[in-house]
């Protein structure tokens, strides 16, 4: 019997990153020697149990072969035969398939900490490069979601995702596979690639390969247009660096679904929100996105317009939006609200301003004429760069 180490407690150890959990493999062992150690089978798909004590977890070695739809479509083996190498070889990402060999059942201590890598993991870790193990990889649609938010998490690191991975990815998407997740792990996914540190990275990711489509529709053709979809990623951003928390972030992303907070006009504000608000609801319903979030999400699309003109309002309309907002009941969902308007406002900005600077960058000496001296170069300079970015806008 042999006991590693596996998975994101060796990748994260090797980031010097913080290891949340930790999960082993048990090779050339059976499931009564395990019962036998004091450990609890969990799971009825393949064994897997839990240690007496830590109450981490311990696989036995397993392979796995598709037979249906979906990331539930598959047969598992798990035997005293299944070696390391062919348990390894069934994982998502290179990252994610090396391990370490430990003591013993009852001791994880690494026997010699060298890391053992079939599949090149380490020099993907080297090259800061997430990259699919086998084409197994395609057999699971699961797989496309964990990629992105992998790609989210370790994105401030400088991780990208290897072209011929997004192949892949983009050949799920286009195949209807993630059709067969259910909605439940539609949202894990999602919800935890909302609270990285760059939230925005998973959501423009999913979006350019098209895998918003099935449980995010609304959300796709809102993005559709460029000036939204770069507002609310900046905001996105903005949420991630200032450590927002769940209901604000998703209800920064859901601003997508306003067009009016983003254009000047204004025709018909109050059927563009109502119409935002069922896209919200449907979202929320198709996405098993919990409620607290759907309601924030509700609430900020409702109010945002007033709450971006707090200095303006009079005291009437200041007591509505109290009322309107249940602050007197909840003074702190107030504050979440406004810090989402004004993180909204810094997006929109930013945007503004980087379309400025774009312009400034455009525009240089061969774009003026080459007979100008002196002050008349700097000011030709001026007027060509604005000239740019108003036809930018």
């Amino acid at each position: 019997m042999q006991i590693y180490l596996v998975g994101g407690a060796v990748r994260d150890r090797l980031l010097k990153r913080p290891i949340k959990d930790k999960d082993f493999v048990v090779v050339g062992a059976t499931v009564a020697e395990m019962i036998d150690a004091g450990f609890q089978q969990v799971g009825a798909d393949f064994p897997v149990f839990l240690h007496p004590t830590s109450h981490e977890e311990y696989a036995l070695a397993r392979t796995e072969r598709k037979q249906g739809s979906g990331y539930k479509g598959f047969s598992v083996h798990a035997s005293p035969d299944v070696s390391l190498e062919d348990d390894l070889r069934r994982r998502d990402l290179t990252i994610n398939a090396m391990a370490i060999e430990v003591t013993s059942l009852t001791d994880d201590t690494p026997i010699n900490g060298q890391v053992i890598d079939y599949y090149g993991g380490l020099q993907d870790l080297k090259d800061k490069t997430l990259r699919h193990v086998s084409s197994a990889f395609s057999e699971d649609p699961l797989r496309v979601l964990r990629t992105v938010r992998f790609y989210s998490r370790y994105y401030d690191l400088g991780f990208t995702i290897a072209d011929d991975t997004l192949t892949l990815m983009r050949q799920l998407v286009d195949t209807g596979e993630l059709a067969h997740l259910s909605a439940e792990r539609i949202w894990q996914e999602s919800s935890r690639a909302t609270m990285q540190l760059s939230p925005q990275v998973y959501w423009q990711k999913l979006f350019e390969i098209g895998a918003l489509t099935e449980y995010f529709t609304p959300l796709h053709h809102a993005w559709d247009n460029v000036q939204i979809r770069e507002t609310v990623q900046t905001a996105l951003y903005f949420a991630g660096q200032m450590h927002l928390n769940l209901s604000q972030r998703w209800a920064l992303l859901m601003t997508s679904l306003t067009s009016s907070l983003f254009t000047s006009e204004n025709s018909d504000s109050t059927s563009n929100v109502s119409t935002a608000i069922k896209n919200i609801n449907a979202i929320g319903n198709t996405a098993k996105v919990p409620k607290a979030h759907t309601q924030f999400a509700t609430l900020f699309a409702q109010q945002a317009e007033k709450l971006s003109t707090i200095n303006s309002l009079n005291a009437a309309e200041k007591i509505d939006l109290i009322q309107a907002c249940g602050a007197h009941k909840e003074p702190d969902k107030l504050s979440q609200l406004l810090v989402c308007s004004h993180v909204l406002k810094l997006a929109t900005q930013h945007r503004q301003m980087m379309l400025a600077l774009n312009s400034f960058h455009a525009i240089g000496m061969t774009d003026i004429a080459p007979d100008l001296k002196g002050p008349a170069i700097g000011a030709a300079l001026r007027q060509s760069r604005i000239e740019h970015l108003q036809a930018q806008q």
